[in-house]
């Protein structure tokens, strides 16, 4: 067989998503405006939250988020909790952005077969812990597209009196129980990055049915301006809040709270809105390649974990987990896949005992965390992206086959 390039991701702009980009342009505009506040209508639509409140990336999105959170609800009942449990295997961004904001990660472990950290790993840690008092939230990951058990986990947070927060960033669509995910605690945050299942370069999106973390965020991604209407004097007239009295007062340069720069561009919110409106045939056909690729597998399920299949993800990859690395090690199969064009990427890596950057951790979390240690060390995917046609599924099959036989 032909060799073929097969990518993990990939986008292609069409003549709708051209035309959205020369709108833009013609518009005169290209800082946030009109095309934001459209994205942000249509994206708290199709999740299913009141509010959407678009940033830079994704990581943007769990800094503004948690920050919003620590003036909504820390600040407020003058609380010194700091502690959240989370998922030890995912991107690192989720772990940083913890701690650039002031808490202290703490990991439990996952499930092995969809990645995620499960109601029973939470609370056997919350029972075996003397200080429950200091821990204030729960920051499950939806990885892969597979959503944590959110009405368990919210059974355990309303017992610990914890607040929810989802890192949704690579669930776009995925369902639990009929509701996206995204749409099943007090925040949610989504990534728009090039790879992943709507694409827009770089972007993200806080999503909550909360008006006060809406204000907060909206707020915070704007160096905490103290407006926030979405109002601005050079595009939409003038401003109905300066003042009248004698002071020179303009609230887009008055600052109440200590924020950030998280603004995006006209072309990224655009770009998005293009996506979006072909979300379902985007994970309709992800969900296929998903079945299709298992089915021509399977006859390889003694060596390889595949990915659960159900109707109900919007697959981010195809992940796999070697169950028996004597047979062949991950290096070596990643290696021989890449040099067939089939390109890969690990599985993140657990993060308090495989990145370096957590490395002060390690002692503290060594055995603690078997499930994801493994599939840290032998986890890894591949693309399962709508761009992909039967061909390039058949030429997958045939490179895993020429590689294991």
């Amino acid at each position: 067989m032909k060799k073929k390039i097969i990518s993990v991701g990939a986008f292609y702009l069409s003549d709708i998503e051209k035309e959205a980009i020369i709108e833009v342009l013609d518009s005169g505009r290209i800082s946030e405006g009109k095309k934001v506040r459209e994205f942000e209508e249509l994206w708290s639509k199709y999740i299913g939250t009141e509010y959407s409140i678009a940033v830079n990336s994704g990581t943007s999105a769990l800094i503004a988020g948690l920050s919003a959170y620590t003036y909504f609800v820390r600040n407020k009942i003058k609380s010194n909790r700091k502690k959240v449990i989370t998922s030890p295997l995912t991107y690192v961004a989720t772990s940083n952005a913890l701690i650039h904001t002031g808490y202290i990660p703490v990991f439990v472990d996952i499930d092995p077969k969809t990645f995620v950290i499960t109601p029973d790993r939470i609370e056997e840690y919350l029972k075996s812990t003397k200080d429950t008092e200091d821990h204030c939230l729960i920051l499950p990951v939806h990885l892969m597209g597979y959503v944590c058990d959110m009405d368990e986990i919210r059974k355990i947070a309303n017992k610990y009196n914890m607040y929810i927060i989802e890192d949704a960033a690579q669930s776009h669509g995925s369902l639990y129980k009929g509701k996206k995910a995204g749409s099943l605690s007090l925040l949610s945050i989504f990534s728009f990055y090039i790879a992943h299942n709507i694409q827009a370069g770089e972007m993200g999106a806080i999503n909550t049915d909360n008006e006060d973390i809406n204000h907060l965020c909206r707020k915070l991604k704007v160096s905490g301006r103290v407006c926030d209407c979405l109002i601005c004097t050079r595009y939409m007239g003038k401003c109905p809040h300066i003042s009248l009295d004698e002071e020179d007062y303009d609230p887009r340069f008055t600052h109440d709270i200590i924020g950030y720069n998280f603004k995006i561009t006209e072309f990224q919110a655009a770009l998005a809105i293009t996506q979006v409106k072909k979300a379902e045939k985007i994970f309709l056909k992800r969900q296929f390649n998903v079945k299709y690729l298992n089915e021509k597998l399977k006859k390889f399920s003694n060596i390889l974990q595949l990915p659960v299949y159900s109707p109900d993800i919007s697959y981010l990859a195809y992940p796999i987990v070697i169950r028996d690395n004597k047979v062949i090690n991950r290096k070596t199969l990643r290696s021989r896949l890449e040099k067939e064009g089939v390109e890969t990427r690990p599985l993140f890596g657990c993060i308090p005992t495989q990145q370096p950057a957590y490395s002060f951790l390690k002692r503290e979390y060594i055995d603690r965390l078997p499930n994801a240690d493994y599939i840290g060390k032998n986890g890894f995917y591949i693309g399962c992206h709508q761009f992909l046609n039967k061909d390039d599924l058949d030429y997958i099959v045939y490179v895993f086959e020429k590689i294991l036989k």
